[in-house]
């Protein structure tokens, strides 16, 4: 491990240190607050890993405001104590029982590759995401409920229906968990499906009256 692991960049190395002597100096008190007083968010939002997807800008959110949580396509497995290994399933316990957040919200976007991968696993255009080696496609079988209730519509249209899929099937599994559940019928919390489209910049949620994404 020795001989790989090595200092950071440069570019990486002047973009901290522009950071530390603007940002956090003009502002040393209100990390030193945060710093002391703990995390107190508003909102959880669980979105992709994708780097084009940036939470805290869309939303315009200072730090200490979102507690955020990203994986592949931005889902939510079902709950299921087995013992296993379950990031997602952690991150939304300790926002849900322990930062008692008022808001939960899965945020999706356009031109996902994950959900594009998930597509073509289903169809089985993907050997690699079908090898029993694959995380990745192992992570996306979550997403195959959400394939099959949209796999008769043109192959034109799957992958953006796949992608609001991505946000309603989570939803759907965030309501498996007794905890979620429990805060959502004392009122102590909302929960929020929304797709941003990366290249128009449009934010749109999900209606549940109507099953479909309309603008905010």
């Amino acid at each position: 491990m020795k001989e790989h692991v090595r200092p950071l960049p440069s570019y990486l190395i002047q973009r901290y240190q522009g950071w530390n002597a603007t940002t956090y100096t003009e502002n040393r008190a209100w990390y030193r607050r945060l710093a002391d007083e703990g995390q107190r968010p508003r909102a959880m939002v669980i979105s992709c890993c994708d780097s084009r997807v940036h939470v805290t800008s869309i939303f315009g959110a200072d730090q200490g405001e979102f507690f955020i949580h990203r994986n592949i396509a931005n889902l939510v497995p079902p709950f299921a104590p087995d013992g296993d290994h379950h990031g997602t399933s952690a991150a939304i316990e300790y926002a849900v029982k322990n930062l008692k957040v008022a808001h939960l919200i899965v945020l999706g976007h356009s031109n996902c590759g994950g959900v594009a991968g998930c597509c073509a696993m289903c169809e089985g255009n993907a050997p690699d995401l079908q090898d029993d080696t694959s995380f990745v496609g192992a992570w996306l079988n979550l997403l195959r409920p959400g394939y099959e209730r949209i796999a008769n519509l043109p192959e034109a249209e799957r992958v953006e229906a796949l992608e609001h899929e991505a946000v309603i099937i989570s939803l759907e599994n965030l309501m498996t968990f007794p905890f979620v559940r429990e805060a959502l019928d004392a009122d102590r919390m909302t929960l929020h499906g929304l797709r941003i489209d990366i290249g128009e910049g449009q934010l749109t949620q999900y209606d549940p009256s109507t099953g479909k994404f309309i603008p905010v």
